[in-house]
C-alpha cells in the first residue's frame, strides 16, 4: 500500500480542496490527503509533500518525508522558512508559466514603449498630443534573469522586433540575445537598456541588488519593469531616482509587502504602474499535471526531479 501524499498549504481551504481534487483525478492511484483531514499516524507516514506557502511547523510534523513538491515556481520563502535541514524541494517547472509571464513583460513593454503613461495624464489634464512614434527594433529590453522565464521573454521581445540583452549570474548563450553576466555585465546591460525587466529570483546575493548605484549606471529616461520580487529593489532609492527624473517609469507588480499598503508612496506617485501581483499567475490544470508526472514518475522509477539547490536559493 502506497504512504499518502500530504497537501499542505496556507492558502484558503476552498482553493486547496480544488488543488486536491485536481490533483487526486490525476492520480488515481495515490491519496492526496490535505494536511488538516490527516490523523498523526498518517502524517508520520506521508513520503511526499505538495505545498503552497505551508507552515513550516506543519511541514514539521511530516516526519518521514522523502521530498516536497512546490505548487509555486518562486520557492525563496519556502527556502527561508524550512531550512538547510528540509528534504530536497522541486519547485513547479511548468511551460504555460513561462508563456504567461512573457506575454505579460510583451504587453507591458508594449505599454511603455507606446508611452501609455504619458498619455494617461494627457488624459487626466484634457490634453491632445500626439506622441512621435518609435520602431520597436530602436528600443532595447534589458532582462535580469535568464531562466525559463527571463528566455521565454526574450525570444517573445525578439519576435516583436524589440533589441533584447539579457543578464544571468552564470553566463549564457542564446540566439538572437546579447548575454551579460557578472558585476561588470550587469552594470553595461543597465546602461545600455531603454526598458529593464527584473525576472531574478529573490536570494542573498540579490536581495537589494536594484539600489542608488544600480539605478545611477542606468540610461537617462529608461523605464523598469520588475515581475520578479519586491525586495530586490530597495523602494526609497527607486523613488528618489523616479523623483529626480533619471529613470522615466516603473511597472511593479510585486512589493516587498503584499497586498501593498494603502500607505505605500507606490499608488500615488505618477511615475509608477502598480499592479496587483499579476503578471503570471499559476494554471491550475497544467500545474496539477506536472506535479501529477513528477510523482507518477517518481514511483515508477524512485529518481527525483530536479531540486531546488538550497544554497542558491532556488
Amino acid at each position: 500500500m502506497r504512504k499518502p501524499i500530504a497537501l499542505v498549504t496556507r492558502i484558503d481551504e476552498v482553493s486547496e480542496q480544488e488543488w486536491r481534487a485536481l490533483i487526486a483525478e490525476l492520480l488515481p492511484e495515490e491519496s492526496i490527503q490535505c494536511f488538516r483531514d490527516m490523523s498523526d499516524i498518517e502524517r508520520k507516514a506521508a513520503e511526499i509533500a505538495i505545498v503552497a506557502n505551508p507552515d513550516p511547523a506543519h511541514v514539521a510534523e511530516l516526519s518521514g518525508l522523502s521530498w516536497i513538491h512546490s505548487l509555486w515556481a518562486g520557492v525563496e520563502r519556502l527556502v527561508a522558512e524550512l531550512g538547510v535541514g528540509a528534504p530536497p524541494i522541486v519547485r513547479l517547472v511548468d511551460p504555460e508559466l513561462s508563456r504567461v509571464m512573457a506575454e505579460a513583460v510583451l504587453a507591458w513593454t508594449l505599454y511603455l514603449h507606446r508611452d501609455m503613461p504619458a498619455y494617461a495624464r494627457q488624459q487626466r489634464d484634457r490634453v491632445w498630443i500626439q506622441q512621435p512614434y518609435r520602431h520597436p527594433s530602436r528600443l532595447t529590453v534589458g532582462i535580469l534573469g535568464l531562466g525559463a522565464l527571463g528566455m521565454a521573454a526574450a525570444e517573445r521581445l525578439s519576435q516583436s522586433d524589440f533589441a533584447v540583452k539579457g543578464w544571468s549570474r552564470s553566463p549564457k548563450d542564446a540566439s538572437g540575445i546579447e548575454c551579460f553576466s557578472g558585476d561588470e555585465g550587469l552594470n553595461a546591460l543597465l546602461g545600455g537598456s531603454d526598458v529593464v525587466v527584473c525576472l531574478m529570483p529573490l536570494t542573498n546575493e540579490t536581495r537589494g541588488l536594484l539600489d542608488k548605484a544600480r539605478f545611477a549606471v542606468m540610461k537617462e529616461g529608461a523605464a523598469l519593469i520588475n515581475f520578479a520580487r519586491g525586495a530586490i529593489i530597495v523602494d526609497t532609492d527607486l523613488i528618489a531616482s523616479l523623483n529626480a527624473g533619471h529613470l522615466s517609469h516603473a511597472v511593479l507588480d510585486v512589493f516587498q509587502e503584499e497586498p501593498l499598503p494603502a500607505a505605500s508612496p507606490f499608488w500615488h506617485h505618477p511615475k509608477v504602474t502598480v499592479l496587483p501581483h499579476i503578471s503570471a499567475p499559476t494554471d491550475p490544470h497544467t500545474a496539477a499535471a506536472i506535479v501529477a508526472n513528477n510523482i507518477r514518475a517518481y514511483r515508477t522509477t524512485g529518481q527525483l526531479p530536479q531540486t531546488v539547490d538550497i544554497r542558491r536559493g532556488y
